[in-house]
């Protein structure tokens, strides 16, 4: 996966699992007959539901099956349907493809997702399958949407996305029935025509090959079975030899043997895709093999010159030759692995390359993938930084000229790093590149997407750091993922899954004797029950990474726990326990000289001897707060703690002196403002 080169994926490419919105696409190149079926899948989104009473709205969305075998052209016919209706659904045509490469069905959790992010709902993080089911039919229920689900594996996997609004439509795609989907409508389609045959062969051959010799044509077409994808390659095939007639290729093909374990509707394509791959230059055919590893079936040219171990340049070529061929279709910058010829090109690497030799190409992808995320980071970083002298070293091809080029790169590639990041771990050879990759991709999503945007994704890194170290016994890096983890349930409202997480942290930090994870996984645990507002459990856990604090000097860790075992003292109301936490904090910042944090300590330490009922204690400790925050530079808070003396003068009967210390605090936030508005405008000039 390089960075972007001037072109950039157009709106119809989708990756597995992804969803894409785009406009009713245009027509295709090599879609040609299917009248019948196209009339047919009219005639289905017009007719009233089969349990609608007449008269009545249908309280589903219409849904229409297209089954066959893969190479059939079932997508081809799902997107034609979708170009001539999809004006009628106005927010939007939506491809989901529902099934890997390799042939797993994509979790509903991952589709969901993306589906969701098109309509630019936020999801959140760790959000189980009937949480986000859920939502989806929540965004599509006031929406007219058209969701194509491609390749679809199962009913399930269908029926967890069907919106309950009859202005959407549903149009599936799969090997066989759904069963289980109430009203249904399929449409089993198998080869072309003859007709329709020879015309896509003729997109390549022009017609003069045809014309010359048309029972030749006819012939190929019936080798061939009809299957476009067959016709497809043979056709790309005649395209780049144009001297050699329609006759002489039919011939050829007739001997080369079917693969009898295949399906019968199965073999014409397989047969076409060995005769175009037998033709192939043996780095080149090496190198479609080891394509079968492209993560999300998506391939650049760094992509293929990493796995084959070849110059970025003689990638580039093979790739285009592969193209002209129509064993790849080009997306933008990148070029797309047809999901029909994906298990083909996985069986000929299982059979022809050797497992040392397919694990070193996967090594090589990976490698590649860790240094363009450091480079997609780095770039966001000052001038002069480590990171960006770093860049500096690293070869021209993986470097990106800006940091808006880095995001865009990490925004298109994005499926298929996160792929990349499952299938390195789910490997289980390669885990320390898997760690390395993993991390990489962490740091590149919150450096351009902020960890908040890009928690969701976060979620699923940090739970396949957790899977690695669980399996490789690293207890250091198995507290880190789980702290991780829970900080995102924490955020999301999941305070008792939080909680499970931190203390399985503190479990895993103790047998790693890291006490930094074992100080932070206590820290937490208090901070979940201090959530939950049981205030003694609170106290107690903060009291134990205190101590450990204590016990290792670390004092900016000690003044902080001082002043949250202060707020959770004062919420249970033990003032007294509470003001000499707070005490405590306020003489640690001293310590430390840091005049905001003593300030802040002794505004809380005020608060405390107010809630106590001693004003007048309050009010000399609030004043020497504000003088704390005055030597700190920090305005806000020395406006807000006039406020404060202001509001106690006045419960002590001065309003006059509570007038003069409002009149400061507006004074200061009106001084404030004004070095804002010049800051500002002298980093715009």
């Amino acid at each position: 996966m390089a960075p972007p080169a001037a072109r950039t994926p157009p709106a119809t490419a989708t990756a597995t699992g992804a969803t894409t919105r785009s406009a009713p696409p245009s027509p295709a190149r090599w879609f040609f007959g299917r009248q019948r079926e196209l009339k047919a899948l009219h005639s289905d989104i017009e007719r009233a539901g089969l349990n609608t009473i007449a008269g009545r709205r249908a309280a589903h969305t219409r849904v229409l099956l297209i089954t066959g075998q893969r190479g059939a052209g079932r997508t081809a016919l799902a997107r034609e349907l979708a170009r001539q209706v999809g004006r009628r659904y106005p927010d939007g045509v939506l491809h989901i493809r529902l099934t890997e490469p390799g042939g797993e069905p994509v979790p509903v959790e991952r589709t969901a997702r993306d589906l969701l992010g098109e309509f630019g709902i936020p999801v959140p993080p760790g959000a189980g399958e009937d949480e986000l089911s859920e939502m989806v039919r929540a965004a599509l229920a006031d929406r007219r949407v058209l969701l194509l689900l491609d390749d679809a594996h199962d009913a399930e996997q269908v029926d967890l996305l069907l919106p309950e609004n009859p202005d959407c439509l549903v149009v599936a795609v799969a090997r066989g029935p759904l069963t289980g989907i109430p009203d249904i409508r399929p449409c089993t389609i198998g080869g072309l025509d003859t007709k329709s045959a020879i015309e896509l062969l003729g997109t390549f051959t022009g017609s003069v090959r045809i014309t010359v010799d048309p029972q030749a044509a006819e012939s190929l077409a019936e080798e061939c079975g009809g299957q476009p994808v067959a016709l497809c390659l043979v056709g790309g095939w005649l395209e780049t030899h144009p001297r050699i007639s329609v006759a002489d290729v039919t011939k050829r093909l007739r001997t080369v043997p079917e693969e009898d374990a295949l399906p019968r509707d199965a073999r014409p394509s397989a047969r076409a895709f060995r005769f175009v791959y037998e033709g192939l230059p043996p780095t080149t055919a090496a190198m479609l093999r080891l394509l079968a590893l492209a993560p999300a079936g998506f391939a650049d040219a760094h992509t293929a010159s990493a796995l084959a171990g070849c110059s970025v340049a003689d990638a580039e070529a093979a790739l285009d030759d592969l193209a002209a061929l129509n064993m790849l279709r080009p997306a933008g910058d990148q070029f797309e692995i047809p999901g029909s010829l994906a298990p083909l090109m996985h069986a000929l690497m299982e059979a022809h390359d050797r497992p040392a030799e397919v694990q070193l190409a996967r090594a090589r992808m990976l490698e590649r993938t860790v240094r363009l995320l450091q480079s997609c980071r780095a770039v966001t970083e000052p001038e002069g930084s480590p990171a960006r002298t770093r860049l500096a070293t690293l070869p021209r091809s993986v470097r990106f000229p800006t940091a808006e080029a880095a995001a865009d790169w990490l925004s298109s590639r994005r499926p298929a790093l996160l792929a990349s990041a499952r299938l390195a771990v789910a490997d289980g050879g390669l885990d320390t590149l898997a760690r390395r990759l993993v991390s990489a991709l962490v740091r590149a999503l919150a450096a351009h997407r902020g960890t908040d945007a890009a928690a969701p994704d976060l979620y699923g890194l940090h739970q396949l750091v957790l899977g690695v170290a669980e399996r490789q016994g690293l207890h250091r890096e198995e507290a880190a993922a789980l702290l991780n983890i829970g900080d995102l349930d924490a955020r999301t409202g999941r305070t008792h899954d939080a909680l499970a997480r931190y203390r399985s942290a503190l479990d895993a930090g103790k047998a790693a004797n890291d006490h930094y994870a074992t100080g932070r996984a206590m820290e937490s645990v208090g901070a979940a029950y201090q959530e939950l507002q049981d205030w003694h459990r609170a106290s107690d856990w903060y009291g134990r990474a205190l101590a450990q604090r204590l016990s290792r000097g670390e004092r900016a860790d000690e003044a902080r726990l001082y002043g949250r075992l202060g707020t959770v003292l004062t919420c249970a109301g033990h003032y007294g326990e509470a003001l000499r936490h707070w005490r405590a904090a306020a003489a640690g910042f001293r310590r430390l000289r840091d005049h905001g944090g003593q300030a802040r300590a002794l505004s809380e330490a005020a608060g405390v001897q107010e809630y106590a009922g001693r004003p007048e204690e309050s009010l000399h400790t609030c004043q020497e707060a504000v003088e704390w925050a005055r030597l700190a530079g920090d305005v806000p808070l020395q406006a807000e703690l006039e406020l404060r003396l202001a509001d106690t003068l006045e419960r002590l009967g001065d309003p006059t002196a509570a007038r003069l210390h409002r009149k400061a605090s507006e004074r200061l936030l009106a001084t404030d403002s004004s070095a804002y508005e010049i800051r500002s405008a002298s980093a715009e000039d």
